[in-house]
């Protein structure tokens, strides 16, 4: 069972960047996903979720119509595009399953910075 995020990377303000992870281990598609991110000295904080068919997204109120959640059941993959990017988005990113939350991953470091 396993969680693999990538895409992360050093962005200017206002720019963006897509996050991807890869799910496996697991019957990806029954599952509830989300993105998570943890800035430095802070506690780990949901982003976005996204329904097993992918119908249904909800998203944190800071990044509501800048960010999207997206899924590719067939490839086993939840993605993230983030836009608009701010100094504030900086973290390290993570994805999980809303229900019964496995292993957390490497995650992706996401760095905003002029």
């Amino acid at each position: 069972v396993h969680l693999v995020e990538s895409g992360g990377g050093l962005v200017q303000p206002g720019g963006f960047l897509r996050l991807s992870c890869v799910a496996s281990g697991f019957t990806f598609s029954s599952y509830d996903m989300s993105w998570y991110r943890q800035a430095p000295g802070r506690e780990r904080e949901w982003v976005a979720g996204i329904t097993t068919a992918g119908v249904d997204t909800n998203y944190k109120d800071s990044v509501k119509g800048r960010f999207t959640i997206s899924r590719d059941n067939a490839k086993n993959t939840v993605y993230l595009q983030m836009n608009s990017l701010k100094p504030e988005d900086t973290a390290v990113y993570y994805c999980n399953r809303n229900s019964f939350p496995i292993d957390w991953g490497q995650g992706t470091q996401v760095t905003v910075s002029s």
